[in-house]
């Protein structure tokens, strides 16, 4: 189950029954992209800085403006985050 404070960015599941450990990709991107502050806190908590990283590396949902963002905080260089690439 999720924290009532991320409710929101989860619109699309049943908040009773969505597991984000069953679902770290997705619970990620969805945090990086729609989230606060509390709510990223959240994340690095439930998450390791590596499991984050990875989503970084690969996921290209993120817009250019989050993924540039979060490289910047998660210490990745541009070139290896997915969602600025070509």
């Amino acid at each position: 189950m999720i924290p009532n404070h991320l409710r929101p960015l989860f619109w699309d599941v049943n908040p009773q029954d969505f597991r984000p450990a069953a679902h770290p990709r997705y619970t990620i991107e969805r945090v990086l992209e729609h989230g606060e502050e509390d709510d990223v806190a959240w994340l690095t908590r439930v998450f390791t800085r590596e499991q984050i990283r990875d989503v970084l590396r690969t996921d290209r949902r993120l817009s250019p403006r989050s993924a540039n963002f979060w490289a910047l905080v998660f210490d990745l260089p541009i070139g290896d985050v997915a969602a600025l690439q070509r």
